[in-house]
């Protein structure tokens, strides 16, 4: 009897299983099928197919406020013709084009309508009108919202057919003035930039770029902090005219009574392009020599401008950074016992440092190099150095950098470092003069090495 209520469980056991897998077959073909279908229906019939690199001119013309044409000019570069002559923004142009190539359909509503009115197309919301290098146009006409409100009714001059098309396509296509002008206040691009001269605070900053680095020129010729010039040289090419724009004569008022922040000039191949930045009640107001006009900009681009010559300033004592050196030479001059100096010459082959012909612990000399490498001033100093206490040549890049540092004593518990190649005097906190005087002490032979 046991026997028969373990085959009947078993049997029903297999039949749940097979009805299970049978089930999740089913589902996966019906989901496949809908998942087909809805990708099939949002590619839609083409309401109109265009060729960008064949499109000379294009008007964008809303139901409510002015129409706004582009044309290609005999450069291939697309300007800005009505209701004002302005340079056009490139990208935004292309993206319009490639919004026409082709424009998807939802669906085919009517076929001959008896009335345009009843969709809206009688006075469309939106007209787009697109000359073709031949000089023919094609114009499409985008009416109301289809009940749902999620889609839009539209059609093509010449096509008696209604299409029933995406809101997201008339939002991407009925862009304005603002929306299609070039928003540049700046077109030098990053990477042309030879020179940007920053005036603000009775500071006159002048950077020069050249082989992918910058250097400070003026006011005297310094080591740049790489990061935040590279940071000011984006800030500056990336500047642009805010989306949304008060009044202009609010933004003149807002400039003419606001703090200065900066001028700024950025020069590339071409010559030399300048923006002057204001701040007023928190928002910032710049005027460039591209385009003639004030206009608001975001917070990050003021921000940028207030750098001062300590924050472009390289603090570090060093140039190796992350490399590992070839050579470290450490020697303090008057030893803490003696008096004598002492000195290390450290050399490294692959991952191992020697010393005197002796293989090193290679912790014990990292402790130095870290030392060595985070070295950086909390001020800078014009005067006050005498006799060095310490000097250090540090090799790396496999011998192509040579950096050589003394450091004496400075006023309280601070030094003074000075490269040669450098006229600064960089202060550094004594707490880290001792602590790689420290770590030079406690450099040791390797356990590894043979006795």
């Amino acid at each position: 009897m046991a026997m028969k209520s373990t085959k009947k469980f078993l049997s029903l056991a297999i039949a749940c299983v097979v009805l299970l897998a049978l089930s999740g077959v089913l589902y996966w073909s019906n989901h496949h099928k809908a998942s087909s279908t809805a990708s099939l229906a949002s590619a839609g019939p083409v309401i109109l197919n265009v060729t960008p690199s064949s499109v000379t001119a294009l008007t964008i013309k809303p139901k409510n406020s002015a129409a706004v044409t582009v044309a290609k000019d005999a450069k291939g570069i697309w300007r800005i013709t009505a209701p004002k002559k302005l340079f056009a923004d490139q990208d935004e142009v292309h993206n319009l084009l490639s919004d026409l190539s082709p424009l998807n359909a939802e669906r085919v509503v009517e076929s001959n309508p008896s009335s345009l009115k009843t969709f809206g197309l009688d006075h469309p919301a939106l007209e787009v009108d697109v000359t073709q290098q031949d000089h023919s146009q094609q114009r499409l006409l985008i009416g109301d919202n289809t009940p749902t409100g999620d889609s839009a009714y539209a059609m093509v001059a010449g096509d008696p057919r209604i299409f029933t098309t995406f809101r997201y396509n008339e939002t991407n296509l009925n862009q304005n003035l603002a929306g299609l002008r070039d928003k540049r206040l700046i077109t030098i691009s990053a990477d042309k930039v030879t020179r940007i001269e920053l005036i603000h605070g009775g500071q006159d900053i002048v950077l020069a770029h050249h082989n992918y680095h910058w250097k400070i020129v003026k006011p005297g010729p310094y080591r740049a902090d790489m990061v935040a010039a590279d940071g000011l040289s984006d800030a500056l090419t990336a500047a642009k005219m805010s989306t949304a724009q008060p009044p202009s004569p609010q933004r003149q008022t807002a400039f003419a009574q606001g703090t200065p922040v900066a001028t700024a000039r950025v020069t590339g191949p071409k010559g030399t392009q300048t923006l002057t930045v204001c701040e007023d009640g928190g928002n910032y107001y710049a005027q460039s020599s591209y385009v003639a006009g004030t206009y608001q900009v975001d917070d990050a681009l003021g921000e940028a401008l207030g750098k001062t010559l300590f924050d472009l300033r390289n603090k570090q004592v060093f140039d190796f950074s992350y490399d590992d050196p070839n050579e470290v030479d450490f020697t303090i001059l008057s030893g803490k016992k003696d008096g004598a100096p002492k000195t290390w010459i450290l050399n490294r082959t692959r991952q191992v440092w020697w010393l005197d012909g002796k293989k090193m612990d290679a912790n014990s000399v990292e402790s130095l190099v870290s030392g060595l490498r985070d070295l950086a001033a909390t001020k800078f100093a014009s005067s006050g150095f005498t006799k060095p206490v310490i000097k250090v040549k540090i090799v790396s890049a496999g011998g192509k950098r040579v950096e050589n540092v003394q450091i004496a004593k400075g006023r309280g518990r601070n030094y003074l470092a000075k490269r040669t190649d450098d006229s600064s005097l960089y202060v550094v906190d004594g707490g880290s003069i001792e602590g790689i005087e420290k770590a030079a002490e406690q450099i040791q032979p390797s356990s590894t090495a043979p006795k």
